[in-house]
């Protein structure tokens, strides 16, 4: 009897996160066109997924897997254009939130030869994107957590430990700095490397010229 009252606080505390995450979620959603009635997935498979972590994916991994030129995955910006075109993500797509069902995108997003990443400014616009996605049944959604917000933060602009931290984040930081000069950041010791080097001209030997000496003036008559 206690182990049923047990479970059933887990299910109802389950559903509330769900609702709680739905709740925040729907915010965005009511600005995007209507969705043609389909019945998509049950609403527990939805529960699952969403409350699965494997749904996130780093900066850290996401750096990795672009530098090691991953081809299994497409990066799907669903931000608005002109944001897209200040800054993006190397080969990313632009699909906002607001045209994500648009059927000219579909061929992206309903197909199970590639993972798509979904990212935004934060993780807001990005989540909406992964619940409408999977409500409609589509496969290998993830959504990169924090955003663009924590790629500057993490990966184009590392945060320097401190020198009583562990070994293991010197490591990361020293993993992320490199990260970023593959993103093109320099560092200032780079850019004193990369400065031309002028080797001074080697002074020019000065040999003397030994003088001849006079010969002695010879004797009279």
């Amino acid at each position: 009897m206690v182990v049923k009252k047990k479970a059933a606080k887990i299910l109802s505390f389950r559903y509330m996160i769900l609702a709680l995450i739905l709740i925040v979620l729907a915010g965005g959603l009511v600005l995007l066109p209507k969705v043609p009635k389909q019945e998509g997935i049950e609403v527990e498979q939805l529960l699952s997924n969403v409350l699965s972590p494997e749904r996130y994916i780093s900066t850290d991994q996401l750096a990795e897997k672009i530098i090691d030129r991953d081809p299994s995955f497409i990066m799907v910006d669903v931000r608005d254009p002109e944001s897209y075109k200040n800054y993006s993500l190397p080969n990313a797509i632009n699909i906002p939130l607001k045209n994500l069902l648009d059927e000219e995108y579909e061929v992206y997003l309903n197909q199970a030869q590639f993972d798509i990443i979904f990212y935004s400014n934060d993780n807001l616009y990005a989540d909406q994107a992964w619940v409408l996605g999977n409500r409609l049944g589509y496969n290998n959604l993830r959504v990169l957590e924090g955003g663009m917000n924590e790629w500057y933060a993490t990966i184009i602009n590392p945060a320097i430990p401190e020198e009583k931290m562990a070994a293991q984040d010197f490591d990361l930081y020293t993993s992320r700095k490199a990260a970023s000069m593959f993103f093109g950041v320099m560092y200032p010791e780079q850019i004193q490397m990369e400065q031309p080097i002028v080797q001074k001209p080697a002074p020019k030997q000065v040999i003397p010229v030994k003088k001849k000496k006079k010969k002695p003036v010879e004797g009279g008559c």
